[in-house]
């Protein structure tokens, strides 16, 4: 069976469309209108190989905030659907990802129970449009519309770019880890019975 699914969110502030394949191959394409985002969801697309399509337009005229939560939403939105009743998938991921100087340890349960801890060096300060704390508002809201639970720890970085860009490699990492089937489970991975 197919684990594909397709979006789209329209509000005041943007409009985003997102398609996701979770066994692709890295295939991407993705127009956000905000040229770094563009980079970090193709980062996350190539590492966790997932085919996916986002296309989104915001008043970024404003600022970066809304595009970035919305599409957080939408594509949160397209990945829980796609993963329908978490049959037979490994539930739990982990990927420790460097960058030069900034390294990401991503852990991902796909519980059903949305929790976000993002912890960064401190002392980071917003160096360009799109920061790692703006990152931040986009995992929150993937986090919240997929229903899982992920822990991203930078223990280490200096260079913004870098620790996003680890950041996203990470998570795509340890999504692809959780969402895999594994044989052996013949239901969902719990002792409870349900996810």
């Amino acid at each position: 069976m197919a684990r594909t699914a397709e979006a789209e969110r329209s509000t005041k502030e943007t409009r985003i469309s997102a398609k996701i394949d979770i066994d692709g191959s890295g295939k991407h394409d993705i127009d956000t209108g905000i040229a770094f985002f563009d980079h970090m969801l193709t980062l996350f697309a190539v590492h966790g190989l997932f085919d996916l399509h986002v296309h989104a337009r915001g008043d970024i005229d404003v600022d970066f905030h809304h595009t970035v939560e919305d599409a957080g939403i939408v594509l949160g939105d397209v990945i829980c659907r796609a993963l329908g009743d978490k049959t037979g998938i490994v539930r739990y991921g982990f990927a420790a990802t460097p960058m030069d100087d900034a390294l990401c340890q991503a852990v991902v349960d796909l519980s059903g129970r949305p929790y976000l801890v993002y912890d960064l060096p401190a002392g980071l300060y917003p160096d360009s449009d799109f920061s790692p704390q703006l990152a931040k508002e986009f995992f929150r809201a993937l986090v919240n519309a997929v229903g899982m639970n992920l822990h991203i720890r930078v223990p280490y970085g200096e260079n913004n770019h870098h620790i996003t860009e680890s950041v996203f490699k990470s998570v795509g990492r340890a999504m692809d880890q959780a969402t895999s089937y594994d044989p052996r489970i013949a239901g969902v991975q719990s002792t409870k019975g349900t996810l």
